[in-house]
Order: C-alpha cells, then structure tokens, then sequence
C-alpha cells in the first residue's frame, strides 16, 4: 500500500480548510504552510471541488472552504477523491477475482488489506485529523505498528 504526495497534501490541505472556521481560505496561504507547490495544490482543489468535498467562492474574499462539515468527511473521502479506490489490484473488482491454485486464497488477503483501510480511512474525519482526537481503534493500530518497528530494528 503506497499514500501518493496527492493524498498526503490533499489531506493537509483539508486540515486547513477545516481550521478556517467556515471561511473562504486563499490557495497561496495553504500551498506557503503546506510547503505544496501551488499549481499542484490548485490541481488538488479541482478534484477535491468535482468530488463535492470543497467549493469556492471568487473575488477578494474568495478562496476554498469545505462543502460539509469537517466531521461529516472521511479520509477515505478525500483519498478516493485524488486518488480513486483505496486498494485496487490491476482494475479489478475483488468481487469477481479468482486466480487458479496455488493462489486461490489471495483475493481474501486482497480485501482483508481493503477492509483494514477502510476500517481507518472512514473512521477518521478531518476533524478527528486538526482536534488531534483519533478514534481509539486508529491509535491502538498505531501502537502496534510502532512496537513491531521497534523489535524489528531493536535486533
């Protein structure tokens, strides 16, 4: 599983949608604090704005602004906004994926990885992401991944 850069920024960039209090908040300032390039983050802003997650208003007061509130978008939202489904093997739909033995079983490994993803990309909103209040589930895997990293290199 790879993040892309877009996800990553178009994560970021919600975050400080979401602190804008419901404000219209200009490009450039994101792009400066983001450290995003701002064609590239304007890029973002036009998937995230076809996927109903931002809008935006012109004129001097004019910026982006969420379309929701910040607890009603899911990571998973906006991932699959820049980015398309969140686990996806060769284009296919896991439904229907069967491969001959000795790999009959490896679809099931496929959506155990999706439903994990899922399982924390739709559990964290934007606003668990900027209070810093993630849900307990999102945490305690944390915590795993950490211990199992510091064994691992420990030896």
């Amino acid at each position: 599983m790879r993040i892309s850069e877009r996800v990553d920024n178009a994560v970021r960039a919600m975050g400080e949608l979401a602190v804008g209090g419901g404000e219209a908040v200009k490009a450039d300032p994101i792009a400066t604090r983001q450290n995003i390039s701002l064609k590239y983050l304007l890029d973002i802003m036009r998937d995230l704005k076809r996927a109903e997650l931002v809008r935006s208003k012109r004129g001097p007061g004019g910026g982006f602004m969420l379309s929701r509130p910040a607890d009603q978008i899911s990571l998973a939202d906006v991932f699959r906004a820049v980015d398309g489904p969140l686990a996806d093997v060769h284009d296919e739909s896991l439904r229907g994926l069967a491969y001959p033995p000795p790999a009959e079983t490896l679809p099931i490994v496929w959506m155990a990885i999706r439903g994990s993803l899922r399982r924390v990309l739709e559990t964290v909103s934007v606003a668990d992401l900027v209070s810093g209040e993630l849900p307990a589930e999102v945490l305690e895997l944390a915590g795993e991944y950490r211990r199992s990293t510091e064994e691992r290199f420990a030896h």
